[in-house]
């Protein structure tokens, strides 16, 4: 890969520019003249823009401007040596030796990693001053093919160093501080990143690791760049004492470090100031009062648990993530049309379309403003919902296939859509989708196809198998079948619709927030796309839900106001907050009381949930909306009856614990050896 650099894209000594937008259109001119790119003013818009961003001077006298751009035929590296240094931003001054970077778009993996060593090596003293003695364009060029040349790895990684990390601090030149910080040491992490992902982020890589090493930390690295990434793994994660992060864009999976302390700043500042960096996150390990990574620290072991995860626990991960992503478009969307509903009628639904395409606030239709308003709301609401299916398959098939999956699952759910598949054929879609992406980013293809893989094959592959399938050969039964499903729906009535509401209340108080809960909430949630005036059966659905899941909270917290002394000062605490909890339908507010009494909680909430179910569904009662609880009363039908299901449930739930707790209790082994028994623990 070293023919990146040629004699005719080198300037040595010579005045060409006497700032740095003139010397990156010198260069970009280099570059086009040497038939490596088709667009000169393209080629510096791109460079430029990225210069924007941030300054590309590093500490040393050295600048490495670059880009990806569509002008750019192949990776390229121009380079020039100046008589006289120009300002590129660095706060050591100016530059006067300067790197332009030019790739293609598309460009592959291995294109990128060579061009990020040239820019580890520029770490490297000795190196810079051999550049800068070189004598002529040849040796000049000699130099840097010598950088770029693939070094050998060591037969084995000493004990304890970065790279048993399974990070990316392997691809990081200099060595890891592990392998000689004493056994107390710090342990740190990094992550850097850059927007292009072409030389900061390595550059700053190796100049925390160098830093790290010279304090005597250990640091293991993860460079999110073009080149590829390899996660930290768990186990590291797991004991690291703080992070660093040095990037200019979003940090992926950063829920990975919640909790720890963090020291973040922009990547140039990890090239500029490694030691810094290092020396504070440090010091943050011991001060309460730093910041700290946030979200969910359970996430730090998602990964460990994804790897060995059978075949069951792998297609729960799968379906609740495309539930969890498309739940905010159901959520956004059944308010808005609630709202609209509120502001324009029920029969908002025949003209609303036209209102909002003929009218405006300047010349308000029949109805005045009101009914403009609804009109708004109910429009936006029904594109927002119209992309419950899609999201649903487009996010499955990412949970399955990364990002790669990401376009054939949209198109797989939009198909599914077209042909009244519904949500199951959502749920079809996206893994078909997701499975035929993944098969395909498994192929081992040759070099120079990898970087169409991700972006242009894997895409028309998959969407051409799981969207072709949809429509040939699975779209007309699974319609047959989402039409089946929403015809029992709709006639349910009386006893039968009571038992279903029963059953999902149930389910909702069962493991409180848990997998069984989720079935049920996902169930409802996916019903609503399938909701019209017609047929009220899935908003139905989803207020039993609701309603079913909001008692736990609340019962737990009305007993410990019925009977106190049957509660610690911390129930009774946590019981105030359930309220709350409650209220706003999060069913997680009766945990707490559920892992320090199991077998007398869990059996009063499925019951007060089943009550609340039951009723709900037997009273009519409907929601528009998938979650607020209390707080979206107007998007409810029915709302006293709503309200009495959730106070009859509660009542239930409450009362059922109280009398468990004061008479259902523990044998005491005592007890059971006096009476011949073997011991056993009831709970």
């Amino acid at each position: 890969m070293s023919n990146v650099i040629d004699q005719r894209l080198v300037s040595l000594d010579e005045p060409i520019g006497a700032d740095k937008a003139a010397v990156i259109r010198a260069l970009a001119d280099a570059v086009v003249a040497a038939g490596r790119a088709t667009d000169r003013d393209a080629l510096f818009a791109d460079a430029w823009a990225r210069e924007e961003k941030d300054s590309t001077g590093v500490p040393g006298g050295i600048a490495i401007p670059h880009a990806k751009s569509d002008a750019v035929t192949e990776p390229t590296l121009a380079a020039a040596r100046l008589p006289e240094g120009v300002d590129f931003g660095s706060f050591d001054g100016p530059a006067d030796l300067v790197f332009l970077i030019a790739v293609p778009t598309a460009s592959t993996q291995d294109h990128l990693a060579v061009l990020s060593t040239l820019a580890r090596s520029l770490i490297d003293e000795d190196f810079v001053a051999s550049l800068r003695a070189a004598p002529d364009a040849p040796a000049f060029v000699a130099l840097v093919e010598g950088a770029l040349e693939p070094k050998e790895q060591p037969a084995a990684a000493p004990a304890g160093a970065a790279a048993a990390g399974g990070a990316a601090a392997a691809s990081v030149a200099a060595p890891s501080a592990a392998s000689t910080a004493p056994e107390h040491a710090p342990v740190l992490l990094a992550v850097t990143a850059c927007p292009t992902g072409i030389a900061h982020t390595y550059m700053a890589a190796d100049a925390l690791a160098a830093a790290a090493k010279k304090a005597g930390v250990e640091l293991h690295v993860e460079t999110q760049g073009s080149s590829g990434s390899t996660p930290l793994s768990p186990e590291v994660i797991a004991r690291a004492d703080a992070v660093v992060f040095a990037v200019d864009v979003d940090v992926r999976d950063k829920s990975r470090f919640a909790g720890k302390p963090v020291v973040q700043g922009p990547v140039k500042r990890g090239i500029d100031h490694p030691a810094e960096m290092i020396d504070e996150a440090v010091a943050a390990i011991s001060d309460p009062s730093a910041p700290r990574v946030q979200g969910d620290a359970g996430a730090q072991t998602a990964a460990a648990a994804a790897a060995n995860e059978h075949f069951g626990q792998k297609v729960k991960r799968v379906l609740l993530t495309g539930v969890s992503y498309m739940i905010p478009f159901v959520a956004g969307g059944g308010l808005l049309i609630a709202l609209g509903f509120l502001f324009g009628g029920y029969d908002i639904t025949d003209n609303a379309t036209e209102i909002v395409t003929t009218n405006n606030l300047f010349n308000l239709p029949d109805g005045g403003l009101l009914v403009y308003l609804g009109a708004v709301f109910f429009t936006i609401g029904a594109i927002s919902m119209g992309f419950l299916v899609p999201a649903l398959a487009g996010y499955i098939a990412y949970a399955i296939a990364d990002r790669p999956g990401i376009a054939p699952g949209f198109v797989a759910g939009a198909v599914a859509g077209l042909m009244g598949a519904g949500f199951i054929g959502g749920l079809v879609g996206g893994i078909l989708a997701g499975w035929v992406a993944l098969m395909f980013a498994r192929l081992d293809v040759p070099r120079w196809l990898r970087g169409l893989m991700p972006v242009v094959i894997i895409p028309l592959v998959a969407s051409i198998v799981a969207s072709g399938l949809m429509i040939v050969v699975l779209g007309g039964p699974i319609a047959a079948l989402s039409t089946a499903l929403n015809d029992w729906l709709a006639g349910l009535t009386g006893a039968a619709a009571v038992v279903l509401g029963l059953i999902l209340g149930a389910m909702m108080g069962f493991d409180l927030g848990g997998p069984v809960n989720k079935v049920a909430y996902s169930f409802a949630v996916a019903g609503l796309g399938a909701a019209t005036v017609e047929n009220q059966a899935p908003l139905m659905v989803m207020a039993a839900v609701m309603a079913a899941g909001m008692v736990p909270p609340l019962a737990m917290a009305l007993a410990t106001v019925l009977d106190r002394k049957l509660f610690t000062p911390v129930e009774r605490e946590n019981g105030k907050a359930a309220w709350l909890l409650g209220a706003a339908f999060i069913s997680e507010g009766a945990i707490p009381f559920a892992a320090a009494d199991l077998f007398r909680v869990i059996p009063a909430m499925i019951l007060g949930g089943a009550v609340a179910g039951a009723i709900c569904m037997g009273m009519g009662v409907t929601s528009q909306a998938p979650h607020g609880g209390i707080f979206v009363f107007f998007a409810i039908g029915n709302l006293l009856w709503f309200v009495l299901a959730i106070v009859a449930g509660a009542v239930v739930g409450a009362l059922v614990v109280i009398a468990l707790k004061r008479w259902a209790h523990r044998r005491t082994i005592r007890e059971e050896v006096a009476e011949g028994e073997p011991s056993i623990v009831a709970a």
